[in-house]
């Protein structure tokens, strides 16, 4: 059986993605969950993972012999694998952009993905708030996120962004769950859009598990300092 390493689930976004695209398709793997105890050589979660991929980062796919790290190598694996599962669109045009937002989710947002880290258990609409009022490229993200989703939507009509369920929609779950631990404004359609994909029972069952974790990280949580 195919087994992924994740991280914390309340705070670990990459891990997030291939884990809800996996659920969600009914891919059977085994989970197996390396705690954060700190992002330091030899801390004991970089000695793990370290153990299985040169850049000892999670998330991590383990084949049989096979390593597969980074979410969108994992993907395009998986794609290839399952191809009955249809993870990416099927005509070819559409796969070229649903591949254009995933790789621009993978390698931008840097703003937004900084200075709203993923806190699926935190409630923070106040510091949501002042982050747009003194950070600029917070607010350029959230507004490129809210073109993007609205085209997509627009065009494809729904429920997802390309239609059906795909790798596009778990590349962005994290960010629903950012836009609602911050309180981020969007429009009624988005908001919509992200219960939707939070309904999912392969989101939800990362969100619950999230939820029940209780495992506060103080170097995760740069806007609190404890409970």
């Amino acid at each position: 059986m195919l087994k992924l390493y994740v991280g914390n689930k309340n705070y670990s976004s990459w891990s997030m993605r291939p884990w809800v695209l996996m659920k969600q398709a009914g891919i059977p793997f085994e989970q197996v969950t390396v705690r954060f105890d700190s992002f330091d050589a030899g801390s004991q979660f970089k000695n793990a993972i370290g153990a299985l991929n040169p850049v000892a980062k999670v998330p991590v796919l383990v084949d049989g012999p096979l390593v597969v790290w980074d979410t969108l190598a994992i993907a395009e694996y998986l794609a290839e694998r399952f191809p009955e599962k249809k993870l990416w669109p099927d005509g070819v045009a559409e796969r070229a952009r649903a591949r254009s937002v995933c790789a621009e989710m993978h390698s931008g947002f840097g703003g937004l993905r900084g200075h709203c880290g993923m806190n699926i258990e935190a409630s923070l609409p106040e510091v949501g708030a002042r982050l747009l009022r003194e950070q600029p490229e917070v607010a350029s993200d959230l507004a490129r996120i809210v073109g993007m989703w609205s085209d997509l939507l627009a065009q494809h009509g729904g429920p997802m962004l390309f239609g059906d369920f795909g790798i596009a929609d778990a590349y962005f779950a994290p960010i629903g769950t950012r836009i609602r631990t911050y309180g981020l404004p969007v429009p009624a359609a988005l908001t919509a859009y992200i219960e939707r994909v939070q309904a999912l029972p392969g989101v939800k069952a990362w969100i619950d598990d999230a939820l029940a974790e209780q495992d506060f990280l103080p170097f995760e949580e740069p806007y609190r300092s404890g409970r």
